[in-house]
């Protein structure tokens, strides 16, 4: 039985995506909130972070009733979850949450995109449209805030982008999503705690911080990444990286909800623009690679 009629995804394909989408802009609400306030050091964030998502999800490989597919220990994946959440976390120290937010998905872009042409993806015109629709308006909803950013914070931001995009592709086609999960965290913890031991100088944390960590790490990352891979499998690498387009403007209107930030007509318009053209690309038939 095919899982696509006339080009339009799984509903189950939707379900994940919007929930994964879902899970990623509440973790950045919450780094924003455990960093910005300065409730805990990066690196301390980071290693919290990964250790209560690899805790979280060996206990659910455990118990669950489905036996685990073993696979192979994926090192790349787990390095670049590592760069990802340590470039991300210490990036944030220096950039405004917009100016951040652009570079993030910007290089996210970039790299899946390289990557899905080099592979063969042939694109459609009208996909093409709904992905200018949606990039110009991630652009108009973030650029009001955009300043020449701190060169340091910016690089470590795209290069955190460019970690997400190798990472996201590296799930593609995993037969056990949760297992592959756990594995890349279980990988992924000690290198942060080995980053975290090197800067416990400049280490602090308080209570608020290391619950927003453990929450991060547990829910919106672990269980987070879990939905993602699983979605992944039925993604081509331009609908993967248009998507991820919709967590900016999610987690705008997050902070409109829990942070008292004001609806404005530029916010609904780029919502339009952003979730118009997601559409488009969802809905716009995918060519074969070519061989």
């Amino acid at each position: 039985m095919h899982e696509e009629r006339n080009g339009l995804p799984a509903l189950r394909t939707i379900a994940l995506t919007a929930a994964a989408m879902l899970a990623f802009a509440a973790n950045s609400l919450l780094c924003r909130l455990a960093l910005q306030q300065g409730g805990i050091d990066p690196a301390s964030f980071a290693s919290i972070r990964l250790v209560s998502g690899a805790i979280t999800l060996a206990a659910i490989v455990r118990f669950r009733t489905a036996r685990s597919s073993p696979g192979h220990a994926d090192w790349l994946a787990a390095a670049m979850l590592f760069a990802y959440v340590a470039l991300f976390s210490f990036a944030y120290l220096t950039l405004p949450a917009g100016t951040g937010a652009l570079i993030l998905f910007g290089a996210v872009q970039l790299t899946m995109f390289i990557v899905g042409l080099r592979s063969g993806e042939m694109f459609g015109a009208i996909a093409w449209l709904g992905l200018a629709l949606a990039v110009a308006g991630l652009v108009y909803l973030l650029s009001p805030g955009v300043a020449a950013p701190p060169f340091l914070g910016a690089a470590s931001m795209a290069l955190a982008g460019v970690a997400w995009g190798v990472y996201s592709l590296r799930g593609r086609g995993i037969l056990d999503p949760l297992a592959a999960t756990a594995g890349n965290f279980a990988r992924a913890a000690p290198l942060a705690i080995v980053v975290s031991l090197l800067s416990v100088a400049n280490a602090y944390a308080n209570a608020a911080g290391v619950i927003l960590a453990i929450a991060s790490g547990a829910l919106t990352s672990g269980l987070g990444y879990v939905i993602w891979y699983a979605a992944l499998s039925r993604l081509s690498a331009m609908r993967a990286a248009t998507v991820q387009l919709s967590v900016p403007l999610i987690a705008a209107f997050g902070g409109v909800a829990f942070l008292s930030e004001a609806i404005t007509p530029r916010l609904a318009a780029a919502s339009a623009a952003i979730l118009g053209g997601i559409a488009l690309v969802l809905t716009n038939k995918q060519n074969k690679p070519r061989r």
